[in-house]
């Protein structure tokens, strides 16, 4: 039996995927990135490679690295943006999903996907932090909450208290303020979760949504996420049935199941 690998090095986490000839997942990891991605990038490939019982990244028949540090996986075949991988990677676990957002820890990505899993358009955002895993991270501190709890807490609330601020600093300071002011918890999370609805709107329209789209990266774990962007982009969000933080490193090796059988 061959099997394929694909390593995704974010600027949050770093996900590998190994799959087998008939493109089965076998194994998964997801580890916090380091600060630096060669050693991110080692540690994943050494966890997901045990799960399989191989030795090293040299026992794969293909490996492609993906992601913000895709250049600094030594031990790949090649890279591929994360764009594409993301594309492939939802493609193969939906095939009807034509429309991503994918909300990584740096940047916000609409992307359109075609019939064979390949990119059609995309957009990126990547000048300012709002709306991403790191933004959401300064959120959850304002709220003295861990990641999870805040992702659920806008779904308790009636009313919804907006947030004005567009930058991340600003806005975590408004929403210090606001909890000081002893505004409802919930009430002040829905207006966050609106805010970067509002912000998606944008990729979105990029991707060619028309009635619904899937999130990918860890914010699509964020239920009160998909709760806003239902309400503010009137879009069904599909919920894809492999993890949606594990598909960039899904396509990496998907891509890689291909080229290395096309030897």
């Amino acid at each position: 039996m061959k099997y394929y690998g694909g390593c995704d090095v974010g600027s949050t986490y770093t996900k590998a995927v190994i799959l087998d000839e008939d493109g089965k997942m076998v194994a998964d990891t997801t580890i916090k990135s380091k600060i630096n991605s060669e050693q991110s990038a080692k540690l994943a490939m050494d966890e997901v490679l045990g799960k399989v019982g191989l030795k090293s990244s040299k026992d794969l028949a293909y490996l492609i690295g993906t992601g913000y540090g895709r250049n600094k996986v030594p031990f790949a075949d090649e890279n591929i943006s994360e764009i594409s991988c993301h594309a492939m990677g939802v493609h193969v676990t939906d095939p009807s999903v034509k429309a991503i957002i994918d909300i990584g820890g740096q940047d916000v990505k609409g992307i359109a996907v075609d019939t064979d899993g390949t990119v059609k358009n995309f957009a990126m955002n990547d000048k300012c932090a709002a709306g991403t895993g790191r933004f959401y991270e300064a959120m959850a501190r304002s709220f003295e909450m861990t990641l999870p709890e805040f992702s659920k807490l806008s779904l308790t609330a009636k009313n919804v208290i907006p947030i004005t601020a567009q930058c991340t600093v600003f806005a975590e300071s408004e929403v210090i303020t606001l909890v000081g002011e002893n505004k409802p918890m919930d009430e002040i999370a829905a207006g966050i979760q609106m805010a970067v609805a509002k912000r998606c709107f944008v990729m979105a329209k990029k991707a060619g949504a028309t009635d619904s789209i899937t999130l990918t990266g860890g914010c699509a774990k964020n239920d009160g996420l998909k709760d806003a962007i239902e309400h503010v982009l009137k879009l069904k969000v599909i919920n894809l049935k492999t993890d949606p933080q594990l598909m960039g490193a899904l396509g990496a090796a998907e891509f890689a199941r291909q080229k290395g059988q096309a030897k």
